[in-house]
């Protein structure tokens, strides 16, 4: 009996069966299908369960985070997911989100561009419209406070230097980063982007605060001003 054709997952072996498997070899060893699979239980009678979240995957791209954007109503055009099935999958996706977002509430100390994205990413990196950040440190490059600056829509936001340098000063805070996300996915800074850099970078000149970045995110990846040496 060929495996692969048999749509009831009862009937594969028991090393190939999904919750089995996490059982028996772990959490990280199932693939993403085969822990999709666990969650929605079943498939149809002519798709396996595991089948079913292969093709769920594959029209994401097999990628988790647009995953996470799919509604429930989303889900439920695929043949074999209702409302429950659909409510799991959202649910435990959520989990994880919040999980990445309260790790990046731990404020860390800031070695390099990298930690930025890694604090940052979870927060703005997935939004639909432009948030701007800006992270005060001590001297030690500790995170004292992340601060949301400024809120927009989809192309862009405004920043008010002098808020952003007074709180600083309110903070005694040594250093600033500077960070926003592009929801468009592009990295490259607008004009926009390189004028309030300059403007804050000069202010902060002015009150011995250094700006030491101004990093763009976007769902996978980020651009450094200081790493492209624009500061």
């Amino acid at each position: 009996m060929s495996y692969e054709k048999t749509f009831s997952i009862k009937l594969w072996a028991e090393d190939d069966r999904p919750r089995e498997k996490l059982l028996l070899k772990g959490k990280e060893v199932p693939s993403d299908a085969e822990l999709i699979a666990i969650l929605i239980g079943s498939g149809s009678r002519n798709e396996s369960a595991v089948d079913l979240a292969k093709r769920i995957l594959a029209s994401v791209d097999n990628n988790l985070n647009k995953l996470g954007k799919l509604s429930v109503f989303d889900l439920q055009k695929f043949k074999g997911i209702g409302d429950a099935k659909a409510i799991s999958i959202i649910t435990a996706l959520e989990l994880g989100r919040r999980r990445r977002l309260e790790e990046a509430l731990i404020l860390p100390k800031i070695n390099c561009s990298k930690d930025v994205f890694k604090l940052m990413q979870p927060i703005i990196g997935e939004l639909l419209h432009e948030e701007f950040w800006i992270i005060y440190l001590n001297n030690s490059n500790k995170v004292l406070f992340k601060y949301q600056s400024s809120k927009g829509g989809l192309t862009g936001t405004l920043v008010d230097s002098r808020i952003v340098l007074k709180k600083a000063i309110e903070l005694h805070s040594t250093a600033i980063i500077l960070c926003h996300n592009h929801p468009s996915g592009k990295l490259k800074p607008s004009n926009a982007d390189k004028i309030i850099t300059s403007k804050l970078f000069k202010g902060g000149e002015t009150l011995d605060i250094k700006v030491l970045d101004h990093i763009i995110i976007t769902e996978n990846d980020y651009f450094s001003f200081a790493d492209e040496n624009l500061l």
